[in-house]
């Protein structure tokens, strides 16, 4: 079994970089999966046309993860690789196409006919952002802050140098949350994507774990909690209650 990958509309083999052409194989590489039975035949006249061949082992998991990619569905590396594979041919000026043996398009690439969908925004709206101190500083009157909430990174924030002066002594410390005005837009996949905070104020969250937030409340004179037999089940019940309310 084969498969053809043709760049079309910008480059031929005598044309095509050396660069590009790996950053083209690792990219179908990754969209055809099955690695270890997928493998680079050669490279082929007119457009660049990019030939694979599949191991009989696995041509079957290999088409069923073609068509499930055509599809729109599939392993979330195989749907990655072919946006990254579109997204080449784009910047390429070029368009594309995956076709079978038989020379019928499997999955076609828009490549530079891509129609991209509309950005919404920018639009401001007052809220709040939680995270660690990572950075603090700079020379002008907007003093630039970061915030790390996990994995990521809130950058594009930024205070004046007062509260810049109020919030350095928390440098990597506990987690904060900041309050102030935020303008976001929403890209072309539906993703809103902050452009800037303006930070008004912050406050000190607690970090302390939830037994011990619990032990606290059962201390509290007055308090029902000392009578509940499964605290932390309550307060969980008692926040997904909340969040399915709005």
């Amino acid at each position: 079994m084969e498969y053809r990958f043709i760049i079309a509309n910008s480059f031929t083999p005598e044309t095509l970089p050396m660069e590009r052409l790996g950053e083209y194989v690792a990219a179908l590489a990754k969209l055809l999966g099955e690695q270890g039975n997928v493998h680079f035949r050669n490279i082929e006249a007119g457009s660049a046309v990019l030939v694979a061949t599949i191991d009989p082992p696995a041509q079957t998991k290999v088409r069923e993860r073609v068509l499930a990619v055509r599809d729109g569905g599939g392993p979330s590396d195989a749907r990655k690789a072919f946006a990254d594979l579109d997204e080449m041919l784009r910047k390429d000026n070029a368009t594309g196409a995956l076709s079978d043996g038989s020379g019928g398009v499997v999955i076609p690439f828009p490549g530079r006919d891509r129609q991209e969908p509309p950005v919404y925004g920018p639009f401001r709206e007052d809220g709040t952002i939680d995270g660690q101190l990572i950075r603090v500083g700079g020379k002008d009157e907007t003093v630039p802050v970061h915030l790390r909430d996990g994995a990521i990174i809130h950058t594009g924030l930024v205070c004046t140098p007062e509260i810049a002066r109020r919030i350095a002594p928390y440098l990597y410390g506990p987690t904060l949350r900041v309050h102030g005005t935020g303008t976001w837009v929403r890209t072309g996949a539906g993703v809103w994507e902050l452009q800037r905070f303006r930070i008004s104020d912050f406050e000190v969250l607690d970090d302390a774990p939830l037994l011990t937030v619990v032990g606290d409340l059962r201390k509290v004179k007055g308090s029902d909690w000392s009578t509940v037999p499964d605290p932390v089940r309550a307060l969980l019940a008692d926040r997904h209650g909340d969040e399915g309310a709005h």
